[in-house]
């Protein structure tokens, strides 16, 4: 196996472990509510005047996707939608309280988390970090230009 096989297995078998780890917890922390919904949410929640072009293009979901994802957080409360007074065509969204309640569970589990592996991470020098930030935009760009010339681009 040559190194860019072992990085991306070692990539792919850290980010299932991350996952599973933090499964059961998000499970139990954010009941009755699917990943795409938590993840539209926090999206929402980050974000000035989300609209489904942007949470499509951050969530790698179609518009009708994020179409029929953000009419299932209208109807169960969470998010609402708005215009601006200048751009009625667009609409945007915006957190609930409800919404805002469900963000900052997932918040608190996700500092949980990063509190959990701090021991690895403080030992990580600036320089090593840097690189690996590096690599990743590097093949981040990459990947958004296959994407691209494969016609999958949502943007």
């Amino acid at each position: 196996m040559n190194k860019e096989e072992q990085l991306i297995i070692g990539f792919r078998s850290l980010y299932n472990k991350y996952a599973w780890l933090n499964n059961f917890k998000m499970e139990k922390g954010l009941k009755g509510y699917k990943p795409s919904e938590v993840h539209c949410i926090e999206f929402i929640g980050k974000n000035v005047d989300p609209n489904v072009t942007k949470l499509a293009e951050s969530l790698y979901m179609t518009r009708g996707a994020i179409s029929k994802l953000t009419k299932k957080l209208i109807e169960k409360g969470l998010i609402e939608s708005y215009q601006k007074p200048d751009n009625k065509k667009e609409i945007y969204f915006k957190l609930t309280e409800q919404g805002k309640v469900i963000n900052k569970v997932h918040e608190e589990l996700h500092q949980e988390f990063r509190e959990r592996d701090k021991v690895v991470f403080d030992q990580i020098p600036q320089e090593q970090f840097d690189s690996m930030l590096s690599f990743v935009e590097k093949y981040s760009r990459h990947l958004d230009i296959e994407i691209k010339k494969q016609g999958l681009d949502i943007r």
